[in-house]
């Protein structure tokens, strides 16, 4: 019998289609089966010895909650008999759209089926499946749900959960409690999209479990030491963060969306040309990015893409063609690396009157120390595309980007100082001491790369202007763990938009906050820090911003995620913060709602 190894993670979902991601325990066909009879399966695809599906779900209701099961080869092994996820409610497929029947899921002791509790979009009696040893009928009035309301929850930077019964070194898991939240309420409004900016495994910081098995595996004093060095190893990482019974609940029940950071393949990663060269030159360098990209496109890529995307994917076509899909996939990676502008990584969802232009940072960038850029020139003609299409289409436009494009000015100017330190404008032996500080402290944001901070500036002033302008363009970023808000005041050549424009960050999800950050980024606000950042530009002649902007709240510290609330042209943000309590165990507590756009 076919095992359900790791999944199943809810990705895409439309009015009528959905898709599920799993990875089973040998070859076999997945399959999901929803209580309003919607359903889909595929063939699992063969990478590295590791057996995926993913599955595209058809005929589902607009306007609709409906709950599923997944089968291997006949089998149910979703929801799945462990006791750790005992307590929570059915998997369920939420469909945006009007008015609609509500679905549930019976209560029986074996699978059967019955009519329970609906919870779509206005009264409706929904169809369930049983869960136990015997039949379980019921009737119910679905809950009505906010039609035309999108729901974006966004953070980044997660260090895997340490089992029950460890002591948490960095605190509560923001993810961990959004599902105790949701779990305890079923019918509560949740999270539409749950949007992860980066940092979903950290492949060069692992925890002592992840060090104690790889050293049942190769000899940790060799390099890369005790960070991954191969796909099965990345493999692992995913293991212990998804199959957390919390995030594992929560990734089956809510639709996510993914891209990179650095830490997903290696701190720093891409921050130079110089820094390239060093890793090319290592013997252990090209395994870990293949292997990095390769699992990236399994676990995260995949999911992005809308099933009518995946139709047209020659890569993904070849994989799942393929006996063994591992050959055609590291020739894939392999050009991915060699080429960064062969191959796309960014992409493009819309939700109703919503639309999100999810930017990779990290493997689209131009390192050339006289063309640096922060995505290739082919990449930025995509994306300009993307966000000025059918203008008046949109009320509000998300441009999520891992890496924050407004910083505290302090730390823009410096970042734009060490640049063009980097680029020889003090001679030499400044440009060493620029590489060396870029590295040191992770100067590699959009103020890093100025040429690219103009041209984003641009671009968001030209989308949220005009007659047909959005009611908002907001900039969506983690990386630097910690929350802020931060609005530009005044424009190049003031070109000021229409829309609202606002840089909300958030992050960590859950990680640790050196109190270098903390400090570091609450004076990089004052105007004290805002003089010696104009020092820092008149020491590298590096001119001035143009832009300006200021904070409109934060910094807030701990590990947190931020809701934003669309409908219509409005638009609400939420800043909730996972602490213990008092009583005991941990809670998400709201430290900010705010009104953005009325």
């Amino acid at each position: 019998m076919a095992t359900l190894r790791l999944g199943p993670l809810l990705r895409y979902v439309d009015g009528s289609s959905a898709t599920v991601w799993v990875e089973a325990g040998r070859p076999c066909t997945a399959e999901v089966r929803c209580a309003d009879g919607a359903g889909g399966s595929a063939r699992t695809f063969r990478i590295e010895g590791h057996h995926y599906a993913l599955i595209t779900v058809e005929g589902l209701t607009p306007g609709t909650r409906t709950a599923y099961e997944v089968l291997l080869d006949g089998s149910r092994v979703w929801p799945a008999a462990d006791p750790a996820l005992a307590a929570f409610p059915p998997s369920t497929i939420t469909t945006p759209g009007g008015p609609g029947p509500g679905t549930g899921i019976g209560t029986g002791k074996l699978p059967e089926t019955g009519t329970e509790v609906g919870t779509g979009t206005g009264p409706g009696t929904g169809t369930g499946i049983g869960t136990g040893e015997a039949p379980e009928t019921g009737t119910g009035v679905g809950a009505d749900e906010e039609v035309g309301t999108v729901r974006v929850a966004f953070g980044s930077c997660r260090w895997a959960a340490p089992p029950d019964g460890e002591k948490d070194p960095v605190g509560p898991d923001a993810l961990d409690t959004l599902a105790a939240r949701l779990a305890a309420d079923p019918d509560a409004p949740r999270p539409d999209v749950l949007l992860l900016l980066g940092d979903q495994v950290y492949a060069d910081e692992t925890s002592p479990a992840t060090r104690r098995w790889l050293a049942s595996r190769r000899d940790l004093t060799e390099p890369p030491g005790d960070q991954v060095a191969d796909y099965e190893e990345y493999t692992r990482l995913y293991y212990e963060s998804w199959l957390d019974p919390e995030v594992r609940w929560l990734l089956s029940t809510v639709p996510s969306l993914m891209i990179f950071d650095d830490h997903d393949v290696i701190d720093d990663w891409n921050t130079s040309a110089s820094w390239l060269a060093e890793m090319r030159a290592t013997p252990w360098w090209n395994e870990r990015i293949l292997s990095g990209l390769m699992s990236y496109w399994v676990h995260q890529h995949l999911g992005n893409l809308a099933p009518a995307e995946l139709a047209a994917d020659p890569v993904y076509a070849q994989v799942r063609e393929a006996a063994d899909g591992t050959d055609a996939l590291r020739a894939f990676a392999t050009r991915a690396d060699a080429d960064p502008a062969a191959v796309r990584w960014s992409y493009r969802r819309d939700f109703g009157r919503t639309r999100l232009l999810m930017v990779d940072t990290r493997a689209a960038r131009v390192l050339d120390e006289r063309n640096r850029a922060m995505v290739d020139p082919e990449e930025a003609d995509w994306l300009r595309a993307q966000a000025l299409d059918t203008p008046g289409s949109y009320d509000h436009l998300l441009i999520g980007t891992s890496l924050p494009w407004l910083l505290p000015p302090l730390v823009h100017d410096a970042e734009e100082w060490d640049a063009s330190l980097c680029r020889g404008t003090r001679g030499a032996r400044w440009a060493r001491f620029g590489e060396w500080l870029r590295r040191r402290a992770d100067l590699e944001h959009w103020a890093a790369f100025p040429d690219s901070f103009a041209w984003l500036t641009d671009l968001i002033a030209e989308a949220g202007s005009g007659p047909s302008a959005p009611a908002s363009v907001y900039v969506l970023s983690g990386d630097v763990h910690h929350a802020y808000l931060a609005e530009p005041t005044h424009w190049p050549a003031d070109a000021a938009p229409a829309a609202r424009v606002l840089q909300l960050t958030c992050s960590p999800v859950h990680n640790s906050v050196p109190a270098s950050i903390t400090w570091g980024f609450r004076f990089g606000w004052s105007r004290p820090a805002q003089a010696l950042g104009r020092a820092f530009a008149g020491h590298a002649r590096s001119g001035t911003r143009g832009l300006k902007w200021r904070k409109r709240g934060g910094p807030w510290f701990g590990n947190q995620l931020m809701t934003l609330t669309l409908r219509g042209r409005t638009s609400v943000l939420g800043l909730d913060q996972a602490r213990e309590h008092a009583q005991g165990g941990a809670r998400l507590e709201t430290v900010l709602e705010t009104e953005l756009t009325s």
